[in-house]
C-alpha cells in the first residue's frame, strides 16, 4: 500500500469507526493483513489506516527492534479497531519518534508514560488494557493519526526536530558503513 506523506489531507481528518458487521468480513480482514504487511515492509513499529489513505479507525502496534528503532522491545503485532483512550498518566516523558508519513525526520515528543485503552480485536471482542513505556508511546503516536494529527503537532520547540541521518549518529549511536572508493 502507498503510505500517505505529511501534507496529505487524510492525515488531518478524524477516522471513522469500523461498523460492527464489517469487522468480521473477509474484505476487512484482508485489509488488516495488508496494513500489517505494509508496516513490516517499511520497518515501522506501528501504522494507522489513515496512513494508507483509509479513513477507518484501525491501527496496529508492533514493537520490535529494527533499523529505525534498534532498541525497541519485542511484542506480537496488536490490531486495535475503534481504539479509545480511557485514562493516561499525568507524568510525561520526552523521547524521539519517527513516522512513516514524515520521512527523513525525527521529533523529540512529550507523551504520557502510560495509557489505559479500550479497543476491539479482529474478532470484534472488546478489550481494555494498560500500556506503558515505548509501547504506550507507539499507541499514542498511532492514535494521533486517527484524530488527524502527526508528531509534528506536538513539537514544543524547533530544536526538537532532527534529520533522521543526524539522529542515527547523535542519538542512536548508529555508525553507517563507509563507502571505500579508494578501491
Amino acid at each position: 500500500m502507498k503510505i500517505a506523506q505529511v501534507g496529505e489531507t487524510i492525515l488531518h481528518q478524524m477516522a471513522k469507526p469500523v461498523a460492527e458487521e464489517a469487522i468480521k468480513s473477509d474484505a476487512f480482514q484482508a485489509f488488516v493483513d495488508e496494513l500489517l504487511s505494509t508496516m513490516q515492509n517499511a520497518n515501522g513499529v506501528g501504522i494507522a489506516a489513515p496512513q494508507v489513505f483509509d479513513e477507518r479507525a484501525v491501527m496496529i502496534i508492533a514493537s520490535r527492534p529494527s533499523p529505525r528503532y534498534p532498541n525497541a522491545p519485542e511484542m506480537e503485532p496488536l490490531v486495535l479497531i475503534n481504539p479509545k483512550v480511557i485514562q493516561s498518566a499525568q507524568e510525561s516523558v520526552k523521547d524521539w519518534e519517527g513516522c512513516l508519513s514524515v520521512p527523513g525526520l525525527r521529533g523529540y515528543i512529550r507523551r504520557a508514560s502510560w495509557v489505559e485503552i479500550a479497543y476491539q480485536q479482529r474478532d470484534g471482542s472488546q478489550v481494555s488494557t494498560r500500556l506503558s513505556g515505548f509501547v504506550a508511546r507507539i499507541f499514542l503516536h498511532e492514535f494521533d493519526h486517527l484524530i488527524g494529527k502527526t508528531w509534528l503537532d506536538h513539537i514544543e520547540v524547533n530544536t526538537d526536530i532532527m534529520a533522521e541521518s543526524v539522529w542515527r549518529k547523535k542519538v542512536a549511536g548508529i555508525v553507517e558503513p563507509q563507502n571505500d572508493s579508494t578501491g
